[in-house]
């Protein structure tokens, strides 16, 4: 029911005051049973950053930057100076003489890049007129520059002055990028990963970048590009490869591609006959915790753990549409949302019985990923281990749209955005309940009771 009350689609110039809607006591183990809902975008949401303990940003397709109070809902300044939708959105945290500021850099359609400073809504820096659209920012604090990925990769000082650029690339150009260890960086590009050198002088003041390596390992165009933990790092391809990459000699740290094909199914036979549309085996989204990585696999979810070297659970039909975003709350609860418009909320749980050897069999009619590639077999999932089951702990259904990403505020709320142009805060029911009631008694006592 909610996904259409609260579905409406009007461009709201000013954020207005929103009722506390419930969600219901239908699923005991999801604490999210309140919702605010937040107005002041007219387009597309598509990314959202947390400045600080109480404060995130959201930007998306209409080119404007909203910050916000998690905690109140309330609307504390709208960024204004794109003129076209934005393509990237990072927060850039200085430290100088121990005062910590955390300011927001924004990438645009519009050829330009910007810094804003979220405390008064000043845009503080800005470059214009770039050869190219900027698709993905990286900020190396440890230098205090950032980079910028378009059709080339551009590095940048802390007062927007170009530092370095690389040659253009093809049309595709650089799409994501991560920090590596001894001032490397490794930038998707196409179906390739360049690894790039970055050369600073001892005072800073000299900065330059070079392509080091190229790694042609993916055979499709790579979708997900994240660092797993100091020593490793992930990508994920169009055609469902998924490689962990040693972050420091940039090998395969697995023997080979994760074989997600041999996993078994978990949905009905037959909606699954035939052959499997791209965007089935397409890996959206990488997340890590440096011991599992999640990837999102059409609209199914795969769990690897890196040190065993194998996946221990999986869903292949985790919801109705391509999931867009998922985050690791816990070694064994994690989320996600999708295209079909909710967020879902799971928990790893071990197995009643241990998994069965996986064969060809039935299941070997589906093309995933690499399967058909000549080389040695993948590595089987090792008996003794079993297959943990992803269960649903709760399912937050309020958005009309494709929900884009989430932020998690902890005890404070979780944050979504969406393409109906909304933000939903998600808040714990018992949680809000009982900060009433402390607001309540302390009226009452201010009051001196009720008479």
């Amino acid at each position: 029911m909610l996904r259409w009350i609260l579905g409406g689609r009007e461009a709201q110039g000013v954020v207005e005051k929103n009722s506390v809607l419930f969600s219901g006591e239908e699923q005991p183990k999801n604490c999210f049973t309140e919702l605010q809902v937040l107005k002041g975008h007219f387009d597309i949401v598509r990314y959202l950053v947390q400045i600080d303990d109480f404060r995130f940003a959201s930007a998306g397709d209409d080119g404007l930057v909203l910050v916000w109070n998690v905690e109140t809902g309330e609307r504390l300044l709208e960024l204004r100076g794109h003129t076209q939708q934005i393509t990237a959105l990072v927060p850039y945290t200085i430290t100088q003489e121990d005062l910590t500021h955390t300011s927001l850099i924004t990438a645009s359609s519009d050829r330009s890049v910007s810094l804003w400073d979220p405390d008064t809504g000043n845009r503080v820096q800005t470059v214009s007129d770039l050869q190219s659209s900027v698709k993905c920012l990286l900020v190396l604090s440890c230098h205090n520059i950032w980079l910028s990925g378009g059709n080339g990769l551009c590095v940048w000082s802390s007062g927007f002055q170009l530092l370095s650029k690389t040659e253009q690339h093809s049309d595709t150009g650089v799409t994501a990028m991560v920090e590596l260890p001894r001032n490397y960086v490794a930038a998707a590009v196409d179906r390739e990963i360049i690894i790039y050198e970055l050369k600073v002088s001892s005072t800073e003041s000299d900065v330059s970048i070079i392509a080091f390596r190229h790694l042609a390992n993916h055979q499709d165009s790579i979708r997900a590009l994240i660092n797993v933990s100091d020593k490793l790092f992930a990508s994920g391809s169009h055609i469902g490869e998924l490689i962990i990459w040693d972050s420091v000699e940039w090998t395969i740290h697995a023997d080979d591609q994760i074989a997600l094909e041999d996993l078994p199914y978990d949905g009905p036979l037959e909606i699954r006959l035939g052959s499997q549309k791209q965007s089935e085996v397409s890996i959206q989204h990488l997340v890590s915790d440096g011991e599992l990585v999640v990837a999102a696999v059409g609209s199914g979810l795969y769990v690897y753990n890196v040190q065993n070297k194998c996946m221990v659970a999986c869903r292949k039909l985790a919801h109705d549409s391509d999931i867009l975003h998922t985050k690791l709350l816990s070694q064994s609860k994690l989320m996600s949302c999708s295209e079909d418009g909710s967020v879902k909320m799971w928990e790893l749980q071990e197995p009643l019985l241990l998994a069965e050897p996986t064969t060809a069999g039935f299941f070997g009619m589906w093309s995933f990923g690499r399967s058909n590639k000549q080389g040695p077999s993948p590595k089987r999932i090792p008996e003794a281990l079993g297959l943990k089951t992803l269960e649903l702990m709760g399912d937050l259904i309020g958005h009309s749209g494709a929900v884009q990403m989430f932020l998690n505020f902890g005890e404070r709320g979780l944050v979504t955005c969406s393409t109906d142009h909304l933000l939903i805060v998600w808040r714990d029911g018992e949680r809000q309940s009982s900060l009433r009631g402390q607001e309540l008694f302390q009226k009452l006592e201010e009051n001196q009771g009720l008479s």
